[in-house]
């Protein structure tokens, strides 16, 4: 064992390359520990139990998936190809990673799980919206007091969805309907 105790970020880091490598089974308090060097109280230091390590690895995978670049997206357009390709990398890194969330968790961990999910969602969503106001390229008159950018990028993201379950990476379907709805 390290006699260094590891840090958080550690933890989560090595617990994304055992999904990668071994799938969510070895995400466990033993076998990250393990994995990590470091007793099973050293992780306790972090998560106190194997749902509040499940849920933040969970959370972990979805911002290394997503991880946003530190330029703003042009319009929405270069926004709907970037998540895209981010889906197709993440499929490609975190084999059965997006069909997570239509299967159980074990437990406790399963409304843990879909909390922060459902947080990463909720942020994606949102970062939606951000791009569609600030688009040059959307038409006048686009938006209503009844079909805002709030309600498209809800659309939009639940097209994103689909796509994640199907394992379908391609975005020129999702990209016409922004191209029909708003300019």
């Amino acid at each position: 064992m390290h006699t260094t105790i590891t840090s958080r970020e550690e933890i989560l880091r090595v617990s994304r390359e055992l999904i990668r490598q071994q799938g969510w089974p070895a995400v466990n308090i033993r076998q990250v520990a393990a994995s990590c060097g470091v007793s099973i109280g050293s992780i306790y230091n972090y998560f106190g139990s194997k749902s509040e390590l499940v849920a933040a690895t969970v959370e972990s995978v979805w911002q290394d998936i997503f991880q946003r670049p530190e330029a703003p997206f042009p319009d929405t357009e270069a926004c709907v190809r970037w998540l895209y390709e981010r889906m197709a990398e993440g499929g490609h890194r975190y084999p059965g990673f997006f069909s997570l969330h239509a299967m159980p968790f074990p437990g406790g961990e399963k409304a843990q799980g879909r909390q922060q999910m459902e947080q990463v969602w909720q942020h994606m969503t949102d970062q939606l919206v951000q791009v569609l106001r600030r688009d040059p390229r959307v038409r006048s008159g686009a938006f209503t007091s009844t079909f805002t950018p709030e309600k498209f990028a809800g659309l939009l993201f639940s097209l994103l969805l689909a796509a994640l379950i199907r394992g379908d990476y391609d975005p020129e379907t999702v990209l016409e309907t922004v191209r029909r709805t708003l300019y």
